[in-house]
């Protein structure tokens, strides 16, 4: 890994660069013991830890800006607690108590503004628990012991090229990952989507893969998926088949804000054959990436005029101000950290 640049220097590749500190959580028998800042270094793992074996892992994906006044503060960090608790009861981990994981988090950012960078990147910080019971016959057993982990990694864009329109290719018959743990965030949903995305990419030169099992538009690999015309923003109705994007209802909330109609509801591929607005992807770390082409039926589409439309520029700008303290926080969305 590379090492930690220093502040207002250029943005890193993302998640390249380590930060110098994490914060540790082990769990025993259920119980969260204190939270402790440590170097950023390797782990020493049991050969029979229930993780290497069962896959019982989740993390988490959040910022922290460094405003233009200096000052950096985690964006919607709360929403991310949540979330992770969620995914930990999913899993049947053990459940990180609220102000101990949001301890955890803040102290991550703490330990590290020093390589915090200026806009337009960001200190991305990564929670991530896993079972550790040296136990290779508990595979219909929950792991009781833990680690806790909250990582952080100054960063960049999410996708190379900056702020160039991408490509997607729409898978009409794989689901992205099992229906029962779409909203998980889990290693395991990832590495299902990977394969596709990968043979995606080498024969169509896409950048990701929209999902879409049975004609019904799920999200990519990475990020959620929205349409947008100059009065409306479209995008599937949460349900347990896909992840519940931070990034996602923010986007929503300005939009509302901002005089859209907002729409949440089921989109079809043949209504994305038939578009003639944008498209968008949503995430923390893509935050919100204008598509101008799907492959789609073996054929290229091209997404309004092929580039990153107005209206997605619009509200990708709007969400920036905010966590950059350009604008005002009128959601109580920002915590300053430090």
């Amino acid at each position: 890994m590379a090492s930690s640049p220093a502040v207002g220097t250029a943005a890193p590749t993302f998640g390249t660069v380590t930060a110098p500190s994490m914060v540790r959580a082990v769990v025993t028998d259920g119980g969260f013991g204190p939270v402790e800042t440590v170097p950023t270094a390797e782990l020493s793992l049991h050969p029979f830890a229930h993780v290497l074996h069962y896959g019982s892992a989740c993390f988490e994906g959040l910022k922290a800006h460094r405003g233009t006044d200096g000052v950096v503060r985690l964006f919607r960090h709360e929403r991310h607690v949540v979330r992770m608790r969620r995914t930990a009861e999913l899993l049947l981990l053990p459940v990180p108590p609220v102000e101990l994981l949001t301890h955890a988090i803040e102290q991550a950012v703490t330990d590290n503004l020093d390589v915090a960078p200026a806009s337009p990147g960001a200190l991305y910080l990564r929670p991530l628990l896993f079972g550790t019971d040296p136990n290779i016959g508990a595979a219909a057993a929950p792991s009781r012991d833990a680690v806790l982990l909250v990582l952080a990694s100054p960063v960049g864009d999410y996708f190379s090229g900056g702020g160039r329109a991408l490509r997607l290719y729409v898978e009409t018959e794989l689901p992205r990952t099992t229906p029962q743990f779409g909203e998980a965030k889990a290693g395991a949903n990832y590495v299902m989507a990977l394969g596709v995305t990968r043979r995606a990419a080498a024969e169509h030169g896409v950048d990701q893969v929209l999902f879409a099992p049975g004609g019904s538009v799920q999200e990519t690999g990475a990020a959620n998926f929205l349409l947008l015309d100059d009065d409306r923003v479209i995008t599937r109705g949460l349900d347990a088949t896909f992840l519940h994007g931070i990034t996602r209802d923010s986007i929503l909330t300005l939009a509302r804000d901002l005089g859209y109609a907002v729409e949440e509801r089921d989109i079809s591929v043949d209504e994305l054959r038939s578009w003639r607005g944008e498209a968008a992807l949503a995430g923390t770390a893509a935050v919100l990436a204008g598509v101008g082409t799907l492959v789609l039926d073996g054929r290229e589409h091209t997404v309004g005029d092929g580039g990153v439309g107005p209206n997605t520029t619009r509200l990708r700008e709007a969400l920036v101000a905010i966590q950059r303290a350009e604008a005002p926080d009128r959601h109580g969305w920002l915590t300053p950290v430090g």
